[in-house]
């Protein structure tokens, strides 16, 4: 049946552990080495973006007050020019009333003349109205 040979399974057992601690030295050792490297490599990056993160929201945060303060400078800025333009358009009317009431008083004084003179150019053609009129009624 089955014969067993020690020599042979001394060399057997000798080749065994000689492969072993082959493959242990060329195998193993730079197999898990390369693991603990990658793990360690791994572990950084998510410490890294992490911390790339948590900056990312302080930089958010920092934005969105820069953008609020410029907001409201905006607005600052928007209602110092309305009022501006308001007291401009508040004095440009007022000297077109002061000149508009000035130009219609000058208009009273000349309307006021020329009614005197109408009057007196009336009153002064009165007799020769009245006798052209009456020349005329004679005529009907």
């Amino acid at each position: 049946m089955l014969d067993l040979i020690p020599a042979l399974m001394v060399v057997v057992l000798i080749i065994f552990f000689f492969l072993i601690f082959q493959l242990n030295g060329k195998l193993y050792e730079p197999l898990l080495r390369f693991m603990d490297n990658r793990e360690q490599t791994i572990a950084k990056d998510l410490e890294a973006a992490q911390n790339l993160s948590s900056d990312s929201e302080e930089l958010q945060a920092q934005a969105q007050s820069n953008l609020e303060a410029a907001r409201s400078e905006a607005a600052r800025l928007r209602q110092e020019a309305i009022e501006k333009a308001k007291l401009a358009n508040a004095e440009a009317m007022e000297a077109k009333q002061k000149s508009l009431e000035e130009a219609y008083a000058q208009f009273r004084v000349r309307l006021e003349e020329e009614r005197e003179s109408l009057r007196s150019s009336v009153l002064s053609q009165l007799p020769l109205i009245k006798e052209s009129l009456k020349a005329k009624f004679s005529q009907i």
